[in-house]
């Protein structure tokens, strides 16, 4: 799967990542929901980490289609809104 973090580029991870990415993803919907500022910042950067930290960055140059794209580190909570889906930034 390829992963998109705005601003930042692109990262290859494994279709097993998927299950962790989605309880954060969850986790960062239900924040959402209940207007928790603090809690969101908290779990979306988690969410992007785990990305970075899971997946191998792909050179600048690349231009793979992304199958997932994520807000930047910086998106308030308004812009994320925005990106969401009924099933949250990750779907499924």
């Amino acid at each position: 799967m390829i992963v998109r973090i705005m601003g930042e580029g692109q990262w290859k991870l494994a279709d097993s990542h998927f299950v962790e990415l989605n309880k954060l993803d969850d986790e960062l919907l239900a924040e959402m929901e209940s207007g928790d500022e603090g809690g969101f910042r908290r779990t979306l950067n988690a969410l992007l980490d785990a990305v970075r930290r899971l997946g191998a960055p792909l050179p600048d140059e690349a231009l793979e289609p992304s199958e997932l794209i994520l807000p930047a580190p910086e998106a308030s909570l308004d812009e994320v809104r925005e990106m969401l889906s009924d099933e949250g930034l990750i779907p499924g």
